[in-house]
């Protein structure tokens, strides 16, 4: 999980770009009516994703101009188990990978590490063609290095029947038994291995564990509260629970090894929030509200985490598509495309039972996040009707946090 085709449809880096006509993003004056009017919409949209089968969704945005859309929804078989609200936390997946780069940057600008350096210089012998691969690769997903989320080794873990401890260490061992897909910084693979083998450095660099990284270093100096990085599968608070379909349920696109989640089983589903992130490790093992995240997102890109040069370096970004160099790009941690209604950053994630997205402007004065309590269906591209429903949403979203109406679809070409 928390791979590429997660990342591909959640976050949907080309939202609709087709769909629409530039000249009819920018066709309606966005009001105070409109803002009302698109509060309703957006919770409209909520529910119909619900409708469509997602178990819960939650949706935070601040266009940076009054009281944030704080909007949570679930279906109403859901409510045996917990009462969703706005404020739960969650699991973030994907999205710890922008604390991970956080982290680096941070230990940079205080001169402790360089971009430039090469893993080996900090893992020497861990990594195959370590002294080809620098830091900045594995933060960018250019060095080849082979994702170790794909390896059957995990499996078990990622289904909640294998409760073993995974370390940085463990995960990247995994990850480089296998041969690298391309020379280091001729390409861009997403590989979760680049984040463990961060992980490993962040470790070897500090002496300190990654929970006590993002404590100390970005959830006290925010006030995070219900923000940490999950040392194992015991949640501190309330918390949205996660699930994916039964093995009877599970749409067909879904493969034969991802269709037994252990957990509680009820109307056709499995609760999946008891299992252990930990084998997400430095790339996806944070625990986050909207709220949280909000914070975080708006700090990061206002230059209140990282000084100007290291902000600059997170945004230096790659093309996520070689036939698309001006398309969708890849910086330290974090992503950034074009929207009908705006240029956003962010990154989502994707981990079993909970589908995120975090996303905010160049300038940090706007955000939004959306938790959707499901996400087998989008790693496997599997249900086109959540996906509609949630494309829709995620559309919404967008252009409510940039202050604009929603397009109105182009006519077919």
């Amino acid at each position: 999980m928390i791979t590429a085709s997660a990342l591909a449809v959640s976050l949907a880096v080309s939202l609709a770009v087709a769909a629409v006509s530039p000249a009819a993003a920018a066709a309606t004056p966005y009001t105070a009516g409109g803002a009302e009017a698109q509060r309703a919409q957006i919770r409209q949209l909520a529910r119909k994703l619900v409708a469509a089968g997602a178990p819960g969704v939650i949706v935070r945005v601040d266009d940076g101009h009054g009281r944030p859309v704080e909007i949570a929804e679930q279906a109403a078989w859901t409510r045996r188990d917990h009462v969703l609200k706005a404020e739960d936390a969650f699991r973030m997946g994907s999205n710890t990978k922008t604390m991970t780069a956080t982290l680096v940057l941070q230990l940079v600008a205080e001169g402790k590490l360089a971009l430039t350096d090469p893993v080996e210089k900090w893992l020497p012998g861990k990594v195959p063609n370590g002294r080809a691969i620098t830091l900045r690769m594995l933060l960018n997903h250019t060095s080849g290095l082979f994702d170790y989320a794909e390896d059957a080794a995990l499996v078990p873990s990622i289904l909640g029947e294998d409760r073993r401890r995974w370390t940085s260490a463990k995960l990247l061992a995994v990850g480089v038994k296998h041969d690298p897909l391309f020379a280091p910084g001729t390409k861009w693979s997403y590989s979760n291995t680049n984040y463990a083998a961060i992980g490993a450095v962040l470790e070897r660099v500090t002496g300190a564990p990654l929970a006590d990284l993002v404590r100390d270093r970005i959830a006290r100096p925010l006030n995070l509260e219900h923000t940490y990085f999950a040392a194992g599968s015991t949640w501190r608070g309330p918390h949205a629970h996660g699930y994916e379909r039964d093995a009877a349920h599970m749409p067909p696109a879904v493969p034969a090894a991802f269709r037994n989640f252990a957990g509680a089983r009820h109307h056709g589903h499995v609760n999946v929030s008891g299992n252990d992130p930990g084998w997400g490790g430095a790339a996806g093992a944070v625990v986050s509200t909207t709220r949280d995240w909000s914070r975080f997102s708006m700090a990061l890109m206002s230059g209140k985490l990282l000084p100007a040069a290291q902000l600059a370096q997170m945004r230096t970004t790659v093309p996520v598509d070689p036939r698309q160099p001006d398309g969708p790009g890849y910086g330290l941690g974090i992503q950034t495309g074009a929207h009908p209604c705006g240029t956003f950053w962010g990154h989502d994630g994707g981990i079993p039972g909970y589908l995120t997205t975090g996303i905010t402007d160049r300038a940090g004065t706007r955000s939004a996040a959306v938790l959707i309590s499901t996400e087998s269906w989008a790693e496997f591209e599997a249900d086109p009707k959540i996906a509609k429903a949630a494309h829709a949403l995620q559309m919404a979203v967008t252009c409510t946090m940039f202050g604009k109406p929603v397009p109105a679809a182009a006519p077919p070409s």
